[in-house]
């Protein structure tokens, strides 16, 4: 069946492409801008001496009154206006006014001897009272009256303290102001403006904007993850009839939600979430009603059933309605769905990277880079098997940088399959590695995955885990290396080094341009703005990377092909594609997790098993059983607030949990029936990739092989890394 959108649906890609290209724009440059801004004031700095702690904003006059404390001051003694010794007047010197307190005291003046009472009568009568007259009864004396109060003394030392004190403080003004030329004035709205980029306010908003994007090409395409695309008018039928309903659930939802929050005295915060989501789900239900009206006209009539319709309605579409049934039915909570959307969007840095690193895995695809790279080993004449091995291998470090096994299907997994079976790979070798191309990768740093688990789950470092994640992809390459090796139908043969190399050699020549550029963009960035790639900054550098590499292959790199122009649109047409899958997939992912979470089904299990291997084994199948029907990101979080509390009461140390948490994702990845980077591997490579018709004569193992070898590998590699450690324990 055509995936081109028909009618009036034809205009949905074009907008949705030119939105989602300046809303990853946007993400670029705001997650970039922090730097930047540090940068600046490095700048600022070096230019003006106190630019940071003087100039970034205008300086605000002191309000006290030099002249006042002068007119003060006036008052004081001389020698109290004037800071002596240590600065507070000739009074510190000489607390006690210049007498000695422990002198003598004066003697009285002796009296003489004609008059021992020193002039005075002591017998003589009082001196008497004021008489009182009829108009003042107390003699001119207010009885009443409050004392008179004694002189406020004036602190000499402490008012010229603060009088130099205001002085300095005004000089410092003046200073300042003189200081804020027009230059600087300009300089300092530069740096403020990207200062305010930096500290962007609208993250889930344009999270939010992403997502429903993405959501209204998928749709318009109609290319949502399923087990099967629709190939009759029934199942076409089915397919939009179910997403017209989960759609539907979660408009209701999110119109219940911003109905809470109207009605709620707390302090609304992000109202404008839910509007923006609920227009977003309102906009994809009316593309499943023009669908349902207008369907493909290259479906036919052919007899279908039931499983079979079961698998062409897409993954998203069963969590979002087992979701709405629980909360709108169940729980009688129809805000539900939506109350778990905002907790999709509470790290929106980590899902605007998904977009970020899809975006350079088109761009990337729209480069020579992968066919070069193989045309570097095509020399040694590997066997296919082998060769698929040794790409699957290789392929777990771009894996790492694109921050999931799914997206780096999304961004590669066209060429690998493409490239494998040109030098004589079966299409099933060819489906396996390109499946598998992803797996080895996810506990490399800076793999996103592992970041949002050390986000949400503070027993453990993300150095801790990539740490431990080294020695797991050192055991899956090894026995990757082993299966492909036993799987291999050619004949095994050393090859020629003495003609190989040299024509290895050769063929990385055209590759020397590529890595001078993306190594100069990375010096730019390391230079310009101190920032290296890592587990926080991978999102922001490598589609920079590679928008680089992508003008230089348009430009200069190739003759044939579009130009960068249409390559960069063509890149972001499938970006939004691929975006608009994934994300719904994740948000669907999220709201069957608080399924989970509200229904407390984790609570029937028991607090304490009494032994690691028996507490190790559940949580294995477990996992493996989260693998099979959820996307990583959202398994993150459905794990790390149900299960990891399980693991660690239990003893489970928390870096070995959760790289058995890993490993048990990626074999679920691989697992029927859903096996999710299968489905994925399809989308991308297309009917080529349809295996499902083998010889009769062919055993079981032959038919599918493309999903037990894989299946065998990461179910290997996980019995290891669950069980191995325990010994140790």
């Amino acid at each position: 069946m055509s995936n081109e959108a028909q009618g009036p649906l034809r205009a949905v890609n074009p907008v949705a492409t030119v939105l989602i290209l300046i809303a990853l724009l946007v993400a670029l440059v705001v997650g970039i801008a922090p730097n930047v801004d540090t940068r600046v004031v490095e700048l600022g700095e070096g230019m003006w001496p106190g630019y940071a702690a003087e100039l970034r904003s205008d300086p605000v006059a002191p309000d006290c009154d030099v002249a006042e404390l002068d007119e003060r001051l006036e008052a004081c003694p001389a020698d109290a206006q004037a800071p002596a010794g240590n600065g507070e007047g000739a009074e510190a010197d000489d607390p006690f006014g210049g007498e000695d307190p422990f002198a003598d005291p004066a003697p009285a003046p002796a009296p003489a001897d004609d008059d021992p009472f020193g002039g005075e009568d002591p017998f003589a009568d009082p001196a008497p009272a004021p008489a009182p007259t009829a108009d003042d009864p107390f003699g001119g004396e207010d009885p009443f009256a409050a004392p008179a109060a004694a002189p406020t003394p004036v602190n000499c030392p402490a008012l010229r303290n603060l009088a130099d004190s205001c002085a300095s403080d005004h000089a410092a003004y003046a200073a300042a102001v003189e200081r804020l030329t027009p230059t600087v004035k300009a300089f300092r709205g530069f740096e403020l403006f990207i200062s305010r980029v930096a500290q962007f306010p609208f993250g889930k908003h344009m999270l939010v904007l992403l997502v429903i994007l993405g959501a209204l090409s998928t749709t318009a395409h109609r290319m949502h993850i399923a087990l099967r695309n629709p190939q009759s008018l029934l199942e076409h039928r089915v397919r939009q009839a179910g997403l017209l309903v989960a759609h539907l659930l979660w408009l209701v939802s999110c119109v219940a939600d911003y109905q809470v929050q109207i009605e709620s005295a707390a302090e609304r915060q992000n109202l404008g979430l839910p509007v923006l989501w609920a227009l977003g789900f309102a906009a994809l239900a009316v593309i499943n009603l023009v669908h349902l009206a207008r369907p493909p006209k290259d479906l036919d009539e052919q007899p279908t059933s039931v499983v079979r319709l079961l698998m062409i309605v897409p993954l998203y579409v069963y969590m979002g309605i087992i979701g709405g049934i629980y909360f709108t039915f169940v729980e009688q909570h129809a805000s539900g769905q939506a109350i778990y959307l905002h907790k999709f969007v509470q790290h929106p840095t980590i899902y605007l990277g998904i977009g970020l690193y899809i975006w350079a895995g088109m761009m990337l695809s729209r480069t020579r880079l992968a066919t070069l790279g193989f045309d570097v080993l095509l020399p040694f004449q590997l066997p296919p098997a082998l060769l698929a091995w040794l790409v699957v291998v290789l392929a777990a470090f771009p894996t790492a940088y694109s921050g999931a096994s799914g997206i780096f299907v999304i961004a590669a997994g066209a060429v690998i399959f493409e490239r494998l079976t040109a030098v004589g790979a079966t299409p099933r070798v060819a489906l396996a590695a390109t499946a598998m191309s992803g797996s080895l990768g996810v506990v490399l740093r800076p793999c996103l995955v592992v970041v949002l688990i050390a986000v949400l789950n503070k027993q453990v470092t993300t150095d801790e885990l990539f740490s431990y994640g080294l020695q797991v992809f050192a055991l899956t390459a090894l026995l990757s290396l082993v299966a492909f090796v036993l799987w291999n139908r050619d004949p095994l043969k050393f090859p020629d080094l003495g003609k190989a190399v040299p024509e290895s050699l050769s063929a990385m020549r055209p590759l020397l341009p590529y890595l001078a550029i993306g190594v100069g963009v990375l010096l730019f960035y390391g230079v310009a703005f101190k920032t290296t790639v890592n587990e926080h900054t991978a999102p922001m550098v490598l589609p920079a990377v590679l928008l680089a590499l992508l003008a230089w292959d348009r430009t200069r790199g190739t003759d044939d092909g579009p130009t960068l122009v249409p390559a960069l649109v063509g890149s972001t047409s499938e970006t939004s594609h691929h975006t608009g899958a994934l994300l719904m997939v994740m948000c669907g992912s999220v709201g069957l997790g608080g399924v989970v979470e509200r229904a407390e089904i984790m609570a029937l299990v028991p607090e304490s098993f009494g032994s690691l291997w028996i507490t190790m084994t559940v949580l294995v199948v477990v996992m493996v059983l989260v693998g099979m029907t959820m996307d990583a990101l959202g398994a993150v979080v459905l794990v790390s607030v149900t299960v990891a509390k399980i693991a660690y009461d239990n003893g489970i140390d928390p870096t070995h949990f959760w790289m058995v948490v890993l490993v048990g994702f990626e074999l679920g990845y691989l697992t029927p029936p859903v096996s999710l980077n299968h489905l994925l591997a399809r989308q991308v490579i297309g009917e080529a990739s349809d295996v499902a018709v083998v010889d009769p004569k062919e055993g079981f193992f032959a038919q599918y092989e493309h999903l037990i070898v894989p299946m065998a590998i990461m179910g290997t590699a996980l019995v290891i890394v669950a069980y191995g450690p325990l010994f140790f324990y």
